[in-house]
């Protein structure tokens, strides 16, 4: 409807004899008796037009010809604004929208192919997900799903280190606990791994291969097969929400094909490094920066910042047009000096997106949950799982903006009532499949309202205020989906499914649907379905499950 809006005053602005400097956008007003859509297009260009905004908005309005079927009533107000109101005719043409489109109505080809990476989790494999790593999965994920939705070519990446000092760390771990279990007397230091898991992969090791491995260092044996069942078990968790990557990438793979120090001699080329107390400096400060970061340690070991540099760069060489980080706040204070260095070395820097998640806490029984009682001081993402279900993990991570610290309410999770609010969202749809199975028992089957892609329903019986804003509110899905898309904002999806769900118990509570008028009955079985089509879709997106019975 937009797009037609904007079509017809481009029209109307030629007739008028004017030329408006501005782009023309629409909102929707605050004040329902405001109309549905609003444009100030005319206060923008006035003053280039020489003219009163109001006078514009009039001249225009006086020219614009829209169909009587669509805009029932165009008028100016205020200043000058230009507020549309549409007919109902309009808003049940929806109901036809959806079930023409079904399981793609809300898909678009806004990207176009897009080619783009969304990375996320990218934790490495030193121990289980955390819930902090939980939000992260999910929040990449359903990005993923949305920028999909929009017609993006997406490549979901995980990007890992198995070398350095937290996985000779890690090796050490497992053997220390390995020596325990032959009986040794045994100083585990505090910076090792304390989990509950490290002593399960020292007895995996012990029950194949007995007291063989004794003389083993920490970073054969003893790193890999950590390596391998954590990775294992990351890979399970994730899988437990439905998560799959298209890529995992290895850090070591850029110093073992020579990226580190390309590098490093692409910025000593451009004149942005020194040397400085044995360790090499990043002339941060050169490129804009505050301040000059290290990037090679006077122990010769590069800091984090330097394969990030190279990862990215290698994001460009394999042609993604949109790179789209997903990072723990942590990162908040290194990933400016990352992007400094890739605009520095003359790369896109437009083309990443950096997604900040803050902490998340979990309460139970009021009180905070703060460690895990099988595997670490944390909270493992699969114990989380085992608490709540896969459903309210995702729902309930996706229900903030990540810039907000998260309090996740483990009772509120777990209760089967319109309280939850995935609960309240599933039942909805659960409800809209019982009615359906209810027309079917009483002789008003779905197969008679639609068969083969005939329709057998006439949409203008649905007069009722009810049905109309019910199917008004189906409408507007897609546009949800492009906003979420365009701000990268899920909560987007979960905050109109709500209102899809609040509008259709508005509807049913006053309005029977299986009903003696078989007619009336059809459209409002139709009306069902659209609705039915709208949450399931919008499940889909979140990555939750549309159940038929609750």
């Amino acid at each position: 409807m937009k797009e037609y809006l904007r079509t017809r005053i481009l029209s109307a602005l030629e007739k008028a004899g004017l030329v408006v400097p501005v782009e023309i956008s629409f909102e929707k007003p605050k004040a329902e008796s405001h109309g549905d859509l609003s444009t100030n297009f005319a206060l923008l260009a006035a003053k280039e037009l020489k003219m009163k905004p109001r006078d514009v908005a009039m001249k225009v309005v006086a020219v614009l010809e829209t169909d009587p079927d669509l805009v029932e009533k165009t008028e100016v107000a205020g200043p000058g604004f230009i507020n549309f109101k549409f007919t109902d005719k309009y808003f049940l043409s929806f109901v036809d929208r959806v079930l023409d489109a079904g399981e793609n109505f809300g898909r678009s080809a806004a990207a176009a192919g897009k080619k783009t990476q969304v990375e996320f989790v990218s934790a490495n494999p030193t121990g289980p997900l955390t819930v902090g790593h939980g939000r992260n999965a999910v929040f990449g994920d359903t990005v993923a799903n949305i920028l999909q939705w929009t017609g993006h070519d997406v490549t979901r990446e995980y990007y890992f280190n198995n070398a350095g000092r937290q996985m000779r760390v890690l090796g050490n771990s497992v053997k220390l606990r390995y020596l325990e279990i032959l009986g040794e007397k045994v100083d585990f230091p505090e910076d090792h791994y304390q989990g509950n898991y490290i002593r399960d992969i020292a007895q995996h090791l012990f029950d194949e291969h007995g007291s063989s491995l004794a003389g083993e260092p920490p970073e054969g044996v003893f790193k890999d097969r950590a390596e391998q069942e954590i990775f294992e078990d990351i890979k399970q968790s994730l899988g437990r929400l439905g998560i799959k990557f298209d890529v995992f990438y290895n850090e070591n793979s850029l110093y073992e094909t020579g990226k580190i120090k390309e590098v490093i001699a692409a910025l000593d080329l451009a004149g942005l490094t020194y040397e400085k107390d044995g360790a090499k400096w990043f002339k941060a400060t050169a490129a804009g920066g505050e301040q000059d970061k290290v990037i090679v340690k006077s122990t010769g070991e590069p800091t984090y910042r330097l394969p990030d540099i190279a990862y990215h760069i290698e994001k460009f060489r394999r042609g993604f047009e949109l790179v789209v980080d997903i990072f723990g706040s942590d990162h908040i204070a290194t990933y400016p000096d990352v992007l400094l260095a890739l605009k520095s070395l003359g790369h896109d820097t437009e083309k990443i997106k950096v997604l900040i998640h803050q902490f998340v806490t979990i309460f139970q029984n009021g009180e905070v949950v703060k460690m895990s009682t099988r595997k670490a001081n944390f909270i493992t993402l699969d114990e989380l799982i085992d608490w709540v279900g896969a459903d309210a993990v995702r729902f309930f991570f996706l229900m903030r903006n990540i810039g907000t610290h998260l309090n996740f309410d483990i009772d509120l999770a777990k209760k089967q009532s319109e309280e939850n609010p995935v609960f309240y969202l599933q039942y909805a749809h659960a409800r809209i499949a019982s009615i359906l199975r209810f027309a079917e028992e009483e002789g008003v089957p779905l197969s008679e309202v639609i068969s083969g892609g005939k329709k057998n329903f006439d949409i203008a019986l649905l007069k009722e205020k009810e049905e109309i804003e019910l199917s008004k509110t189906l409408g507007n899905f897609p546009e949800v989906v492009d906003a979420a898309a365009s701000t990268f904002e899920p909560h987007r999806i979960i905050n109109y499914l709500q209102e899809v769900a609040e509008a259709f118990h508005r509807f049913y509570h006053v309005h029977r649907v299986v009903i003696p008028e078989k007619d009336l009955a059809a459209s409002r079985l139709a009306l069902c379905l659209a609705t039915k089509t709208v949450l399931a879709n919008g499940f889909k997106i979140l990555g939750i499950s549309a159940p038929e019975r609750m």
